[in-house]
């Protein structure tokens, strides 16, 4: 298989990156990491969701670039169908892909009240009524999928597209010390458990940049 780059942005900020870098680990590709510094202008406009495109991650393979997230994740599908990154089944696939496009375009304010910062901790953080609404919409998907399959992953025993699309969100609810149910804890934990997850985070603490506006004192 030709080399693939994968180019990302901050692991400790880059929630895109970071779903674009897991599903790569978890389909079995071989690439190497291309980061970007993130005092780039652009990089630094999206890490702030001030850029209205998305240009990281960025897959580059056998002569292909796939900048969009998703893209990324059915190009993966396509090339290592044996990777298992969405469900076979049909039903349980089109869930799959539905709550993947959700978590695309979606939850807007808990991207902007809750910002991916891994190397954070706030304790006690009172989450405002809009980014609530969104957290709440996530524990509900998160219930429903692993009453379905039951677990630990989203979609049963093996992680898929899913859980790599919400992995920054079980980040963000450790910064942020927002509260779960019993199921919803462990299955963010086993995120947390995976090796690629545990591969992301070392990466993440050992970066010397920061973004001041996404380190305020809350």
């Amino acid at each position: 298989m030709a080399t693939a780059t994968l180019t990302i942005a901050s692991k400790n900020y880059g929630s895109w990156s970071l779903r674009g870098w897991l599903m790569c680990k978890l389909a079995g590709l071989a690439f190497e990491e291309q980061p970007v510094a993130s005092d780039d202008p652009s990089t630094r406009a999206e890490l702030l969701l001030l850029s209205p495109s998305f240009l990281v991650p960025c897959l580059t393979h056998d002569g292909i670039k796939i900048w969009d997230t998703l893209a990324i994740g059915e190009y993966l599908n396509e090339i290592l169908p044996g990777s298992d990154l969405l469900p076979k089944e049909r039903a349980a696939r089109s869930r799959c892909r539905s709550i993947c496009g959700e978590m695309h375009s979606g939850f807007s304010n808990l991207r902007s009240a809750l910002p991916m910062n891994i190397k954070a901790r706030h304790p006690g953080f009172k989450v405002w009524a809009g980014a609530q609404a969104d957290i709440e919409r996530v524990i509900s998907i998160w219930r429903e999928c692993l009453a379905a399959d039951k677990g630990p992953f989203l979609f049963g025993e093996t992680p898929c597209l899913a859980d790599a699309m919400f992995a920054p969100v079980a980040t963000r609810f450790i910064t942020y010390d927002v509260k779960l149910d019993s199921d919803c804890a462990a299955y963010a934990r086993a995120i947390m458990d995976l090796p690629a997850m545990k591969e992301w985070i070392e990466g993440a603490k050992a970066e010397p940049d920061e973004v001041v506006e996404l380190d305020v004192e809350f």
